[in-house]
């Protein structure tokens, strides 16, 4: 099997199927609970915290741990716009995951004024559309820090700047980046930031939400007092610690994994532009997660695309894996300006951990010739 969707999610290290089996088997205690085996269960939570923050420049008490990046995204976009009632605007690109456009849309059926950012043909944001949406009214910019279907990485600092001079906090889904290029929330000047411990080789159904000291955020889900009051419920304790761990093994060993994967996928690229003829690249030349790839094989259609490559047991996508059943046109391709024909033959590689040499030499050789045999059945022109 050659994986190459590890945007959609990665395979769990086994360090952190270790790390998990021995809290399971050992600690069962409620992290709320006063007594000796819940307050050791709370000193587990907040070690993983610890590494959380950590590797994203972070305090840990700014770490809010969440049941998904999902729910993380929605808590900053609610959490801000029900924050004040005199700010009942939001910003976000274009081009965001669904756990944001979805969210805007609810807003904005509810009388929430939402204004979709344009990207250019690299699906960078308009920094000048940015400046001009602005107004005391605005409750929040949320863009995420790059791409899930192009690896496009957008200036989240430059956007954080804009936007603090109208005193308007800025949050950022850095769930594709996490573990693939440095994220610094100083740096960045983000007040807001999502990550993913499935994206980083942890478990599903865990996520987190940076929030800086001092920003003015309500609760999004209510009850108990877990996450100093700002997401009640029982925390999922085991996948909490899976994600600590994930960490760990990030910072141990990820960040030199990093340069062979993107030499991979460098690799790949290339051979990709010379074997097929009228193959179209999406995304920045330059400024993008590198192990992201998507290319456009006009004349074709990516479900045909991935089912032949699937056959192969080389596994691909279409695009973003929140989205893949749906029958809809990538919003993302159509924002960079593609024609809808040209955007349904567009598939997405994504490089991570379990890919090799062989693996891009496999492709290499399959991928041209499955390509040139669709080729050859389909009537479709798209220069006609």
């Amino acid at each position: 099997m050659i994986y190459l969707d590890h945007n959609a999610t990665t395979p769990v290290d086994p360090a952190v199927v270790e790390k998990m089996s021995w809290f399971l088997k050992e600690h069962f205690g409620n992290p709320s609970s006063v007594y000796p085996i819940g307050r050791k269960v709370k000193e587990i939570l907040n070690e993983a915290r610890e590494r959380v923050a950590a590797t994203l420049g972070a305090n840990r008490g700014e770490i809010y741990f969440t049941g998904s990046g999902t729910e993380a995204d929605n808590f900053a976009v609610f959490g801000s716009v029900n924050c004040l009632p005199e700010r009942n605007e939001l910003i976000v690109s274009a081009i965001e995951h669904p756990a944001i456009l979805e969210s805007a849309r609810y807003l904005e059926n509810r009388g929430v004024k939402v204004t979709y950012l344009p990207v250019n043909s690299y699906g960078t944001v308009d920094l000048g559309a940015l400046r001009d949406a602005l107004t005391s009214r605005t409750a929040l910019v949320s863009v995420m820090h790059a791409s899930n279907e192009i690896g496009t990485i957008q200036p989240i600092d430059k956007i954080a700047q804009i936007a603090h001079e109208k005193g308007v906090p800025v949050h950022t889904d850095a769930v594709q980046t996490l573990g693939k290029i440095d994220v610094d929330v100083r740096k960045l000047g983000c007040d807001l930031l999502t990550v993913s411990a499935h994206k980083i080789y942890g478990p599903k159904g865990v996520g987190a939400l940076y929030i800086r000291k001092g920003t003015n955020i309500h609760p999004y889900l209510h009850g108990g007092h877990q996450e100093r009051r700002l997401r009640a419920g029982t925390e999922n304790t085991a996948g909490i610690v899976g994600f600590g761990e994930a960490v760990r093994v990030y910072e141990e060993r990820g960040k030199k994994e990093r340069s062979r994967i993107e030499k991979l996928s460098e690799t790949l690229k290339k051979g990709i532009e010379e074997t097929i003829p009228r193959v179209r690249f999406n995304g920045h030349p330059t400024n993008r997660v590198l192990s992201t790839l998507n290319f456009a094989f006009p004349g074709l259609e990516a479900e045909a695309i991935l089912l032949s490559l699937a056959t192969k047991e080389i596994y691909v996508s279409t695009g973003s894996a929140c989205s893949e059943e749906s029958e809809e046109v990538s919003h993302v391709l159509l924002a960079i300006g593609l024609r809808p024909e040209i955007a349904r033959s567009c598939i997405r590689m994504s490089l991570g951990r379990t890919n090799s040499e062989e693996d891009v030499e496999t492709v290499l050789r399959e991928l041209p010739e499955v390509i040139a045999r669709l080729r050859k059945i389909t009537a479709f022109d798209p220069e006609d």
